[in-house]
């Protein structure tokens, strides 16, 4: 998918579950990689490093999730980028995720 990044500012974020998570606000990208690495829904202006991890935590969504961008965004999954990375961390940490069922 082709876009330019101009174009993404403002658009509606959805889930493939049609659960809205917000409006494109900042867009973070690696340089050194040369592409889009995060989407945040709020602006990236932090006063402290907490509000810049709340930020990231809260209020970002891993680019790498996002399915389709046309009119709106569609993104798998609900995660923020801060929970994704917590989740990846787990079993390096030795913790092990049980269910119910």
């Amino acid at each position: 998918m082709t876009m330019r990044l101009s174009k993404l500012f403002g658009m509606d974020i959805y889930t493939a579950g049609a659960e809205y998570k917000g409006k494109v606000f900042d867009l973070v990208i690696n340089l050194e990689k040369g592409k889009l690495e995060t989407i945040t829904t709020a602006p990236l202006k932090p006063r402290s490093k907490q509000e810049a991890k709340k930020i990231i935590s809260e209020k970002s969504i891993p680019y790498k999730n996002v399915r389709a961008a046309k009119d709106i965004i569609i993104v798998a999954g609900g995660k923020s980028a801060a929970k994704e990375a917590a989740a990846a961390e787990a079993p390096k940490r030795g913790y092990t995720r049980y269910s119910r069922r």
